[in-house]
């Protein structure tokens, strides 16, 4: 019995050491395997990692859940696409840094990405729900090799960066698990959008069900009840290299997140001891305004009135039958024109969520009276309001065309001002109506005759003003301005036109990516001393994209004419032109019949404003491949408007004496 002694106190130890390292440890290290049914566990024991199977499933997934709760919440699914059929899957860390889920067989069902070598890894499960893969014995995050935190699930946890990192090349969104069965990713994406001034989207699958608004300092325009509370504090980042939403506990005895619902909802969850359950705390929509474009463009949703719909004071229905019916799809139009001369002033809106930024511009160190003026000085902008409403308000927002999705709110909402004719907020126009006409008959008589002075007078004007860039049309007697950028911002953010940041050429000369000290990306094309495009093509050019908007056109930001450069600055649009893709083999598998529907739908729907619904009934005469550029949606963009041409509005044929187009 004696001799046997020694043999168990040696067999307790070797089993207890087992045990640590395969149900106590936080770590995996080289060599170390999880098979199914061992965990590690964080250091305090809140939070867990192994394998589980989700409601009724009997698939099999590696996650995180929350340890300490009677009711199981896993919070991210490291192979939540590729399901194991059994209980043989096993979770290692290879010597260079890759954790590796293989199957009975060795087949690799799910790997983790390697952003650079290391010497000796550890994959470790944090206190604060992050699973990281780092260096042994370096600590700093920002140098891991990979972490759970860079590739969220359905959940948003304290601590999570909620946006994108462009360093790192990283976005991180939510997507709805399918079903309470089936994790893998579902139709509903909830992701920050960088487009005009950035704010989050709710999406199915490509339709925008609800968006957040900007920030604006406090909190996001649409969501009046985030506010201060004992619960959580949060903030917002937005600099040159990142653009993140991000929330943190305030007592670490507090389980708190935010979850993107196989129903298309996102919601924020507490854990109650005394009940053993999560309770709801907020709900990021709450009523049917929050339907995306509910009222349609230029409509308010106001919840507590019914209708619940409304045109914006100004305007009227476009569709009037339509709308006493319920139907507001189509939303609302002026009463009266613009004048786009000086006449027009400002109607004030107030406690409102501010409409849609995609189509919008922003500086930061702007007060509210230079964002008026900027906005009268340019007829494509329609609205304008403080980017900051944080003490007396700083910066300046300013949106083109028409103003959507907008609601009414009781508290906490904004001021945004919109762009009225003068008779539509009482006043009177500067100017004599029937005087401008006349003008605007004998200018177009003799603008032939005065061309060559008039374009040396606006360039003057130009080099005084030092903002504003004005082109004469031969057919209009208005004035088009944009904003202009000086040489020095455009060299600063093109890196000095550095063939790193260049995306293409083509007849005209380069085009190169930029990012401006706000953050916002852009694209600049820079017509060549020996470009095939000349003044008139450029001009052209401005003249059309700026006074043309729609959804299926690049939106030009504005232009910059100094010493001998002659430049146009685009918004970015990550995915570059349709030929890349569609002459491309490799890059062309990634378009799938539906993308490829999209984007035949969108170049469709932008020819049919051109030809039919704009306007001025622009006919593009260079439609190719290379003139389709493709956003982050992969949504057509018809781009290059150097050839084109204006239509009278009873016109429907035409005749040139110059040979367009593209051999």
């Amino acid at each position: 019995m004696e001799s046997c002694l020694p043999i168990l106190l040696h067999s307790l130890c070797f089993m207890s050491l087992v045990l640590q390292i395969s149900y106590a440890s936080d770590s995996i290290l080289t060599g170390q395997n999880i098979t199914d049914g061992q965990t590690i566990i964080s250091a305090s024991g809140n939070f867990e990692l192994g394998f589980f199977s989700p409601g009724n499933s009997k698939n099999r997934y590696v996650g995180i859940w929350y340890k300490k709760i009677s009711a199981r919440r896993v919070v991210w699914i490291a192979n939540r696409e590729n399901p194991l059929n059994d209980s043989s899957g096993v979770l290692k860390l290879t010597p260079q840094g890759v954790l590796t889920l293989l199957n009975r067989t060795d087949g690799v069902i799910w790997i983790s990405n390697m952003s650079r070598l290391t010497q000796n890894p550890i994959a470790q499960l944090l206190d604060t729900t992050n699973f990281v893969v780092k260096e042994a014995n370096d600590n700093d995050l920002d140098d891991a090799i990979w972490q759970s935190f860079d590739h969220p699930c359905n959940s948003l946890l304290a601590g999570m960066k909620f946006g994108i990192d462009r360093a790192k090349g990283l976005d991180r969104y939510l997507t709805s698990w399918k079903s309470v069965d089936d994790p893998s990713p579902g139709d509903f994406t909830y992701r920050l959008d960088p487009s005009g001034y950035p704010q989050l989207i709710l999406r199915n699958r490509s339709v925008v069900k609800y968006r957040s608004g900007p920030w604006n300092g406090l909190r996001f325009s649409g969501f009046p009840q985030l506010r201060p509370n004992p619960v959580y504090s949060f903030g917002f980042i937005f600099n040159q290299n990142e653009i993140y939403y991000y929330f943190n506990i305030l007592n670490s005895s507090v389980r708190s997140m935010l979850v993107l619902n196989d129903n298309g909802i996102a919601q924020r969850f507490i854990w109650v001891d005394r009940t053993h359950s999560w309770i709801l705390y907020a709900s990021v929509q709450t009523d049917d305004c929050d339907t995306y474009a509910l009222c349609g463009r230029n409509g308010n949703c106001n919840i507590a009135r019914s209708p619940k719909c409304m045109c914006l004071t100004g305007f009227v229905p476009k569709y009037p039958s339509d709308w006493e019916f319920g139907d507001w799809s189509n939303g609302c139009v002026r009463r009266m024109e613009l004048d786009c001369q000086g006449g027009d002033k400002f109607l004030k809106f107030t406690n409102v969520k501010l409409p849609d930024t995609k189509l919008s511009w922003f500086n930061k160190s702007m007060n509210l009276q230079e964002c008026k003026q900027t906005c009268l000085r340019n007829c494509s902008y329609t609205a304008y309001s403080n980017l900051d409403i944080r003490e007396r308000g700083s910066g300046c927002l300013l949106w083109f065309g028409d103003l959507i999705d907008i609601r009414q709110f009781d508290e906490n909402g904004q001021d945004i001002y919109v762009r009225m004719a003068a008779s539509e907020v009482g006043g009177s126009s500067s100017g004599n109506t029937g005087a401008r006409k006349s003008t605007g008959i004998i200018v177009s008589v003799v603008l032939s005759m005065v061309f060559l002075l008039s374009i040396t007078v606006i360039y003057v004007k130009y080099k005084r003003a030092g903002k504003i860039l004005a082109f004469s049309r031969q057919s209009h007697s208005e004035d088009l301005e944009l904003p202009l950028f000086n040489i020095i911002t455009i060299v600063n953010a093109t890196n000095n036109f550095s063939d790193n940041n260049k995306l293409g050429e083509g007849g005209f000369g380069a085009v190169y990516k930029g990012v401006l000290e706000n953050g916002q990306e852009i694209a600049v094309k820079r017509l060549s001393e020996n470009s095939k495009q000349g003044p008139v093509e450029f001009k052209n050019e401005v003249v059309y994209i700026a006074k043309l908007q729609h959804r299926n056109l690049v939106k030009i930001l504005g232009c910059c004419i100094e010493q001998d450069e002659k430049m146009l600055i685009y918004e970015f649009l990550p995915n570059r032109s349709l030929d890349c893709l569609i002459f491309n083999q490799e890059e062309g598998v990634s378009l799938d019949w539906p993308k490829r529907f999209t984007i035949i739908n969108g170049i469709a729907s932008g020819l049919l404003y051109l030809h039919r619904d704009s306007r001025l009934r622009i006919i593009h005469r260079d439609l190719k491949a290379e003139n389709i550029l493709l956003d982050i949606e992969m949504n057509a963009k018809i781009s290059d408007f150097g050839l084109a041409r204006s239509f009278g509005g009873n016109e429907s044929e035409g005749s040139t004496k110059r040979v367009v187009g593209t051999l």
